[in-house]
């Protein structure tokens, strides 16, 4: 063996005196690893952001695998990635390759001690000294949680259906104050111009358990003051208390919210005095709650929106699903394998479906974007036809774009890698590591997703703001939808007015496609008044022509 030193064989340590001088190779390794995104700016190494990359090339300097010469260099060790996750994001198996010092033993070890603990290695194995990891990575496995509320037609509606259920057997009092704080979501409509005038104490929005919200009166917005006070004056009251109920859209209980009247206003004292005196005392004033249809994810729901997901399988033009990326970019056309939904797991309580999506490789927010527009479809914000309109390289739609905290990365595939070197080198997969990165995903990444649902319910904020207010194109091609058909898009149209109504009139001369009468419009006429009125007379004549051969036939 060569004593001489290169960049492969490297003096990284030094016996004693009167001893020879140890030295390493580097190796071409792949480090399997799990990491939880709270907190991180990604995984992509960015200056002047914490990232996931920044933290592990450290973590390996520390760990003795990378040279003083080669710090914040990872060129120079051939650093190369699986895949990149946005803000926010979790992995369970993420892969990242390189030339590194893997002697003395126990460089796992060593890593997960100068590691936070939303940062696991699971291990290494030895691979070709051309492999890299982005490019020899088949395809890309990840999985978005979605609550099982979320994909309820009727629950956290948009904040006009909020406010019109206030007074009524129905109401939407829990939603108020969230449906208040989802009217623009950051990042959707722009920052927030406004602030929360109400404040709840313990609020649930995860809607899966008996929730109580004690609202001050004093913080209340000036709608929900209206709305109590004339449900006040109609309701049997204590003296101390009013407990006003409502029934909401939800998966696991009914929510109870009591107003004290501690902190009730003059006039409102006022109204609650007077409903005492007329009332007889010691009147259960509990009211029973109207029954509805309780939300779950049956056969029914899951055929339905596994249909939904099934739109992207295939190669598309992803365009209208990503930033920054123009429908002539090549790079906007990707394939997907497969997208489905079969699974509901429980986490502390709380039902998520579990939405898998296999695929070569995804760009920016796109995986967020396409759970954006199915589940909009599902709550019929939009036809189901509008995700094959929004995959036309022609038509560009602003598409909503699910929170990021539901979404993690399961696994880097490498089908090509293994069946080509089977026989010398080790297989690339998560099989050594699934029973260490099924704990760490239980531990970190589910229970995050479940605890901030339940702590910020930024789902059902999300919710809030899928409305045709802030997503008009959802509602482009509704009433061509219904009956199946797909919109017409005038690409000369310059403003979303202008397509409205070319929809509108493509959809009018559907009708009539409908009834068999194919119409015949002058092409000389210059005003749509003219050619309104050769329709009609070719319709005209069209019934004088049947005349005449009723007439020859008798």
């Amino acid at each position: 063996m060569s004593t001489t030193a290169t960049s492969d064989d490297e003096e990284v340590a030094g016996a004693t005196d009167g001893a020879k001088k140890q030295r390493y190779k580097r190796r071409k390794i792949a480090i399997f690893f799990a990491y939880c995104g709270v907190g991180y700016q990604g995984m992509q190494k960015n200056p002047g952001a914490k990232t996931i990359e920044g933290d592990l090339e450290e973590a390996l300097f520390h760990a003795g695998a990378v040279p003083e010469q080669d710090r914040g260099n990872p060129k120079r060790y051939d650093w190369a990635r699986s895949a990149r996750t946005d803000k926010g994001v979790s992995a369970v198996g993420q892969v990242v390759s390189g030339r590194f010092y893997i002697d003395p033993p126990g460089l796992v070890e060593r890593l997960n001690q100068i590691l936070p603990a939303q940062i696991r290695i699971f291990g290494y194995k030895r691979v070709t000294a051309s492999f890299n990891s982005k490019k020899f990575c088949d395809r890309r496995r990840y999985v978005y949680l979605i609550p099982v509320f979320a994909l309820d037609p009727s629950c956290h509606r948009d904040r006009e259906s909020v406010m019109a259920s206030l007074g009524s057997g129905n109401e939407l009092v829990k939603c108020l104050e969230c449906s208040e704080r989802g009217r623009k979501v950051a990042g959707v409509m722009g920052k927030r111009s406004f602030e929360a005038k109400s404040t709840v104490v313990q609020s649930d929005i995860s809607n899966n358990g008996d929730d109580i919200n004690v609202v001050k009166d004093e913080n209340l917005t000036s709608e929900f003051k209206d709305a109590t006070d004339s449900i006040v004056q109609n309701e049997s009251s204590d003296a101390k208390s009013i407990i006003v109920q409502s029934d909401i859209s939800s998966n696991n209980g009914d929510d109870i919210n009591l107003v004290k009247e501690d902190n009730l206003t003059s006039e409102f004292k006022e109204v609650a005095d007077s409903s005492v005196q007329n009332e007889v005392t010691d009147v259960d004033i509990d009211r029973k709650p109207v029954e509805e249809r309780k939300f779950c994810y049956g056969e029914e729901e899951k055929e339905r929106f596994n249909r939904i997901l099934k739109h992207y399988v295939g190669s598309h033009n992803f365009h209208n699903f990503t930033t920054r990326t123009k429908a002539e970019d090549p790079a906007a056309r990707r394939y997907i394998i497969s997208f489905n939904a079969n699974t509901v797991v429980n986490v502390e309580g709380m039902d998520f479906v579990k939405c898998e999506v296999v695929g070569q490789s995804f760009m920016l927010h796109q995986i967020r974007k396409m759970m954006g527009m199915a589940v909009a479809v599902m709550r019929n914000c939009a036809p189901e036809s509008l995700i094959e309109t929004a995959l036309r390289k022609d038509v560009h739609i602003n598409v909503p774009t699910a929170p990021e905290v539901g979404l993690y990365l399961d696994e880097c595939l490498f089908a090509s890698y293994n069946q080509k070197w089977k026989d010398s080198h080790e297989e690339l997969s998560m099989k050594a590591y699934e029973e260490e990165a099924e704990g760490f995903k239980m531990k970190f990444i589910y229970s995050h997703i479940a605890s901030t649902e339940r702590e910020e319910g930024v789902v059902g904020l999300w919710l809030h703001s899928l409305n045709h207010r802030n997503y008009p194109d959802l509602r482009a091609c509704n009433g061509n939808a219904v009956e199946g058909k797909s919109p017409k898009v005038d690409d000369n149209a310059d403003t979303t007015e202008e397509k409205t109504a070319a929809v509108e009139k493509n959809g009018n001369n559907d009708e009539n496609a409908v009834e068999g009468k194919s119409p015949k419009v002058d092409d000389n006429a210059d005003t749509t008044e003219e050619k309104t009125a050769a329709v009609e007379k070719n319709g005209n004549n069209d019934e004088v022509q049947s005349t005449k051969e009723e007439k020859m036939t008798e």
